[in-house]
């Protein structure tokens, strides 16, 4: 018979209370008549182990705060119901293979990593980094307004076409621009809707576009794939975004062209994370920063929160779930 004997929530009260807000986690809590709630952090790893061990529950929810699980897994443990993003810290390829339902956030933060690459975009184009030197610091004001550009019909290439890639390109579709994407999964015809085309290469992409965004994912195919050849193609004025991975691009490559001015760049991740204090990259008047916040807003946790109830509902009356975790998705998790 369909239904979930017992749940094991691992939970801080700030995850439950910003991922399950209000009636949420009451909902999840009516789902199981043996249901326990424990704060990870409360534990050492190996007590926390130990209790999951113990309690052996059917389901496993969890989230950032729960770093490893115990091996061998729980006797009657079906389902891990992560919160958040990769499972890697928690659970094997094999596990997953051997019949371990898993599933994380999925596809609910794309909206928002692709709402961040369209803020650097814009921002990039109107020269946001720079008015603000020029206003704040140097009392100045309209000094170089005529570099500032609009989005507007211009042309847009994408790196990379996963659910944050396909999401950008909904955002942008008000702005009429002429779209192409480089990767090695575009569906030229499922993207005729967004006017999308192939670009013929990696180095078509940078060299025949105004504005660049890396999306791709962080695999051996991608790792270190975008290179100085690759900056020194976009012309003057072009734009660079990367909401995505650092280690995608030669991220000292990409400092050298940025340190020259030619170019505008938005950046939401780095190959050192926090970024130093000493960094190059701080007070450059041409490169928009933000500090790997892409996604998801604290706001948007909810959706994170609505996605984990609603795969533990389709749990507990036998439908498939939602995006469950693949052998090849937990090999293109970073």
């Amino acid at each position: 018979m369909p239904g979930i004997s017992s749940l094991l929530a691992l939970l801080t009260p700030f995850e439950q209370s910003q991922f399950f807000p209000g009636e949420l986690f009451d909902q999840v809590r009516s789902l199981a008549p043996d249901f326990a709630l424990i704060d990870p952090t409360t534990l050492s790893p190996a007590a926390l182990k130990a209790e999951i061990t113990r309690r052996d529950p059917e389901i496993l929810l969890a989230c950032w705060q729960t770093h490893s699980m115990p091996d061998p897994l729980p006797r009657r443990l079906r389902y891990l119901c992560y919160v958040t993003g990769s499972v890697r810290r928690l659970v094997t390829r094999q596990q997953i293979e051997t019949g371990l339902l898993v599933t994380n956030w999925a596809n609910t933060i794309s909206r928002t990593v692709a709402e961040c690459a369209l803020f650097h975009t814009l921002a990039s184009l109107r020269r946001d980094r720079h008015w603000q030197l020029t206003i704040h610091h140097e009392q100045g004001w309209r000094d170089g307004w005529e570099t500032v550009a609009s989005l507007f019909e211009r042309r847009v290439g994408v790196h990379g076409y996963g659910s944050i890639a396909r999401e950008f390109l909904k955002l942008i579709a008000p702005f009429d621009c002429d779209i192409s994407v480089f990767a090695p999964d575009f569906d030229a015809q499922a993207a005729a809707v967004t006017g999308a085309q192939p670009a013929a290469s990696l180095e078509a992409l940078f060299a025949d576009n105004d504005v660049i965004v890396e999306l791709a994912p962080l695999i051996d195919a991608t790792r270190g794939s975008v290179t100085e050849k690759h900056f020194r193609l976009i012309r003057p004025g072009g734009v660079f975004i990367n909401v995505a991975r650092a280690a995608i691009t030669d991220e000292a490559a990409l400092l050298r062209v940025a340190q020259e001015g030619k170019i505008q760049i938005g950046l939401d991740v780095f190959v050192q994370e926090p970024l130093p204090i000493d960094s190059a990259w701080r007070g450059l008047r041409n490169v928009s920063l933000t500090p790997h916040i892409a996604g998801p807003t604290l706001d948007r946790y909810v959706d994170a929160g609505r996605h984990a109830l609603r795969n533990l509902r389709h749990y507990a009356v036998g439908e498939p779930l939602i995006a469950p975790m693949s052998p090849a998705g937990y090999d293109a998790a970073t």
